[in-house]
């Protein structure tokens, strides 16, 4: 394949990548609201932990609120931001003969970010799914730095 006709393979990319963050964030979303109802997935593995953190208070909250509902709280904005990500990104692969000159490389430095999130406090599947997405989006960086006809329209 030449250089000038790799639109479609990034496109392809981005909603490869896309897609997984999407599964991802959605698999997280479902997990969180079932542990509203049956606390078992994304849960401390010690129940008296979960039960220690619905009866604490979270400091910042003035008494309003508990460890509990901040973490389930915390879960949900977490899959929401993996959601809109993936969504980011297969956006940009409908617009990728016109796309603003950094969106390749800023999905790729948000995967690394995510990356480095997963290798220091999660376990091996996140970190996995979230290496496959920062290796799609980093590989189609890669390509478009290449490709003659996409025409990247500064911002």
């Amino acid at each position: 394949m030449s250089p000038k006709n790799l639109s479609p393979v990034i496109a392809a990319l981005l909603i490869l990548g896309g897609s997984l963050a999407c599964v991802l964030g959605g698999l997280h979303a479902i997990f969180t609201m079932l542990d509203l109802r049956n606390p078992r997935r994304l849960v401390p593995a010690d129940p008296s932990l979960a039960h220690a953190m619905a009866n604490s208070a979270l400091r910042m909250s003035g008494g309003r609120t508990d460890m509990w509902h901040a973490w389930i709280g915390f879960n949900f904005t977490h899959s929401l931001g993996i959601l809109l990500f993936g969504a980011l990104a297969i956006w940009a692969s409908s617009r990728i003969n016109t796309l603003p000159a950094g969106i390749l490389p800023e999905l790729t430095l948000i995967g690394c970010a995510y990356l480095i999130v997963c290798l220091l406090y999660f376990f091996r599947t996140p970190a996995i799914g979230v290496a496959v997405v920062t290796g799609c989006f980093a590989i189609a960086w890669l390509l478009s730095l290449i490709t003659v006809p996409v025409k990247i329209v500064p911002h």
